[in-house]
């Protein structure tokens, strides 16, 4: 009788099941070449037999690299971010490194070490989400690690960036509202200036309609949570006369203010209808579910993947990759009710 698979196979198991040396299932493993087609086809049925799957980690030194690819973002527990990291663990698997994920929490020191390179480990490149980071904090790097940056900078081309169009996408959110026969539309968010993506797509959105950008609209907050969304939400129930409806810059902002506006009596979409921006899984649960812009994650990560092994590998031209985006309507902006899978 056959004994059962080990619960572990390592690579002498898979070695003993097919017939040959330790050595050999490395190479197949390594998909080394100069190994027989019979020899091959032996070893991966033992593999498959047991379940064996390698060490990626030890795969990668032996390649003389670590396989470890960080991900730095200025908080794990934001929706968004967290969202991301699930597809940069999904990209990472597939190119067979290892993702280890690392957060900010918006310090420069911290952020200027993950440009560098200084983890707790030798790494093969970085992925960093900065909130502090200055042109001249990129151009005095002295680091050679592959590099991407995501968010909404380009960085002038000096190194390669990964994001949307947030202009394109902001600008197509506000035309959404105003074709449902809104107005006063109001934006919502920190850092709220004509140099901000967002904020340009707002503006250019309502001149856009023949309406000029009231300074009044703009609700600047101290940062992006619910609780920033909640107090801007009271801000903009005060105001005479009110805005007919807002175009917040992240999804938690918004469903933040959607919690104001309900207790102090307004519904939403019909008093002010609501746009948000990063679709967070929770707003395709909300009362009402929130209509948003979807940036396509899953593209967002892969490319910033696919970037850094085109650097490991010889590639080192900066490039701006723009992922693909799309506006989700939902019922914040006056969609029927409807059920998401």
């Amino acid at each position: 009788m056959t004994p059962p698979p080990p619960t572990h196979p390592r690579l002498v198991d898979v070695a003993k099941r097919a017939g040959v040396s330790i050595r050999t299932v490395s190479n197949v493993v390594n998909d080394f070449p100069y190994i027989s087609t019979t020899t091959r086809e032996r070893v991966e049925q033992a593999i498959a037999e047991l379940g064996y799957r390698p060490n990626l980690i030890a795969r990668n030194l032996a390649r003389g690299r670590t396989g470890l690819v960080a991900l730095v973002v200025p908080q794990v527990a934001m929706p968004y971010f967290a969202s991301l990291a699930d597809s940069m663990l999904e990209a990472t698997r597939d190119e067979e490194m290892v993702l280890v994920i690392s957060q900010s929490r918006g310090s420069h020191q911290v952020e200027l070490e993950a440009l560098e390179g200084r983890f707790g480990q030798r790494i093969d490149g970085v992925v960093l989400s900065p909130t502090t980071l200055t042109d001249a904090d990129i151009a005095h790097r002295r680091s050679t690690i592959p590099l991407v940056m995501l968010g909404d900078r380009t960085w002038g081309g000096v190194v390669t960036s990964v994001g949307i169009d947030h202009v394109s996408a902001a600008t197509e959110a506000v035309r959404h509202l105003i074709a449902q026969g809104r107005h006063r539309i109001a934006i919502v968010g920190p850092y709220l200036n004509e140099e901000a993506k967002r904020f340009r797509g707002w503006a250019a959105a309502l001149r856009e309609a023949g309406i000029e950008p009231d300074p009044t609209w703009v609700i600047g907050t101290d940062g992006s949570t619910g609780e920033d969304g909640f107090a801007a939400g009271e801000r903009l129930m005060q105001m005479s006369p009110r805005p007919d409806a807002a175009f917040f810059v992240t999804d938690w902002l918004a469903l933040g203010a959607v919690r104001a506006f309900q207790r102090g009596g307004l519904t939403v979409p019909d008093d002010v209808a609501v746009v948000g921006y990063d679709d967070i899984p929770y707003g395709r649960a909300s009362n009402p579910t929130l209509t948003t812009i979807r940036p396509d994650r899953a593209e967002i990560a892969h490319q910033a993947v696919a970037s850094l092994v085109a650097q490991r590998d010889g590639d080192s031209a900066p490039v701006a990759i723009q992922a693909s985006w799309s506006l989700v309507v939902r019922e914040s902006s006056g969609a029927p009710a409807t059920i998401e899978a």
